[in-house]
């Protein structure tokens, strides 16, 4: 979660808006952050529906890297008119939610496995544990992203060691 909820927003190109907004859900006056996940949800669970369960695994890790670098990119313009990670750039979330699903594309279990991985995920972004915070403060599209990144590898290592104990 972003420490800049004060930071008045300046106009910006549209593009960027759209794009580091996570399509307007940062905009949700009430944890834009968790907006973002849910859509950031939704999305994984139309391509759950839709592909096969290698091919949801390839395309899932296809849109982290993508989404990281539009993430880095458009976060990082952005700063210069919203300021340093603004709560209403989300597409960070994005990626941070999509990381724990990797450990969730088939079988009986997903829809429980997506949301402990959407739970956790969340978790670990507000608490910033192990080298996130540090990561969050780094300048640029970087440090908006980074933390994200490495909330959802913890979230992701969290799901892989229940899905082996429990499941």
């Amino acid at each position: 979660m972003s420490s800049n909820n004060a930071h008045p927003l300046g106009q910006a190109p549209w593009l960027h808006v759209v794009l580091s907004t996570g399509f307007g859900s940062g905009f949700t006056p009430v944890a834009p952050g968790t907006a973002g996940a849910l859509v950031a949800l939704g999305i994984w669970w139309v391509m759950y529906e839709r592909l096969a369960p290698t091919t949801l695994l390839c395309s899932t890790l296809v849109l982290i890297v993508a989404t990281t670098v539009v993430g880095v990119w458009t976060s990082g313009i952005m700063e210069r008119y919203w300021g340093h990670d603004s709560r209403t750039v989300n597409i960070d979330e994005f990626v941070g939610t999509w990381i724990p699903l990797l450990a969730a594309p088939a079988g009986d279990d997903t829809w429980w496995l997506a949301w402990l991985g959407f739970a956790l995920f969340r978790i670990i972004d507000m608490w910033k544990p192990l080298g996130c915070r540090r990561l969050d403060r780094m300048a640029g599209g970087w440090g908006v992203m980074l933390d994200d990144v490495l909330a959802g590898t913890y979230a992701l290592i969290i799901v892989i060691v229940i899905k082996a104990v429990a499941l």
